[in-house]
């Protein structure tokens, strides 16, 4: 059973087990379960270079980017599935335009040992969860909780602003 720890989270599958050996030949990915996938987002901010992501527990979200001229702020949902997928279902709006719904999906699946993600459709796989501690892991761009509400905040009143 691979058991890859995040912070208090543990992701289990059967991936690990073979890969650990290291004569063992190559495996099949596993794909993780929506149970699994909810201990890496759920109640977490993914913080971006120019935003980022708050996932609520109740499976509501807000996202914001600031980037000089373009700055913009979402809110929505986001959902799981048992095939490995996380979706972000978001209304964007900025001071340009008004109230774009955008769905976002990333897949996921468990590899000799590692959690690796994907954009939807097309993404190259990177890693987002070592067994180890590793720098270039996505998932260390996590932080517990509403962690940048008072940006997304700022961010709003911005772009709410009338002049």
């Amino acid at each position: 059973m691979l058991l890859l720890a995040c912070g208090g989270m543990t992701l289990s599958g059967a991936a690990y087990a073979a890969g650990a050996q290291d004569a063992a030949p190559a495996e099949a990915a596993t794909i993780p379960t929506a149970f699994e996938l909810q201990l890496f987002y759920a109640d977490r901010t993914w913080n971006w270079e120019d935003g980022a992501a708050y996932f609520a527990q109740d499976r509501h979200m807000r996202a914001w980017t600031s980037v000089p001229d373009a700055a913009s702020v979402a809110e929505g949902t986001w959902h799981l599935s048992n095939d490995g997928k996380m979706c972000m279902d978001l209304i964007w709006r900025s001071r340009a335009y008004a109230a774009k719904p955008i769905r976002t999906c990333f897949s996921h699946r468990v590899l000799e040992g590692r959690v690796e993600q994907r954009k939807e459709p097309d993404g190259r796989w990177y890693s987002f969860r070592h067994t180890s501690e590793d720098p270039a892991d996505e998932l260390r761009k996590f932080q517990p909780g509403d962690a940048r509400a008072a940006e997304f905040e700022k961010v709003r009143k911005q772009i709410d602003s009338k002049s």
